[in-house]
């Protein structure tokens, strides 16, 4: 019986990672792009203000890499929900799940990180490893 909640224990790590890892090179890989003139276009085109495109970009480029490494999950999880919440209902105006204007992927990201938030890194992670991070900073 020990042996069975070892492996469970084991593919919970590894889930509580896979789960931080996919959502964070998402974030990573769509926030890299934002630090182009391109997205200071499309942020004047939809009422934001150009200076939202540095912090923006920065958010979801760093928040990415620490959700992918565990550390300050929590925290880069939570800023990175309310970023979500944003493009759901001012960016895409909640329009559709589907379709165009269609919300169904940052719904998902949405969920991913709330889920994060409340399991948070896990024991694959830097906060697991380093273990004088306070709990509400991992």
């Amino acid at each position: 019986m020990a042996d069975a909640q070892i492996k469970e224990s084991k593919l919970h790590d590894m889930t509580h990672f896979g789960i931080r890892a996919a959502i964070g090179v998402i974030f990573l890989v769509h926030g890299i792009p934002k630090f182009s003139p391109g997205f200071s276009g499309f942020l004047t085109n939809i009422g934001l203000p150009v200076e939202l495109q540095i912090p923006v970009a920065l958010l979801e480029t760093i928040g990415g890499i620490l959700l992918i490494v565990g550390f300050f999950t929590r925290i880069s999880a939570s800023l990175l929900s309310i970023n979500m919440l944003g493009a759901i209902f001012y960016v895409k105006q909640a329009a559709s799940l589907t379709g165009e204007r269609g919300f169904e992927i940052d719904l998902i990201l949405l969920a991913g990180c709330l889920a994060t938030i409340v399991s948070g890194p896990g024991r694959a992670s830097i906060s697991h490893i380093a273990k004088k991070i306070p709990r509400f900073l991992q």
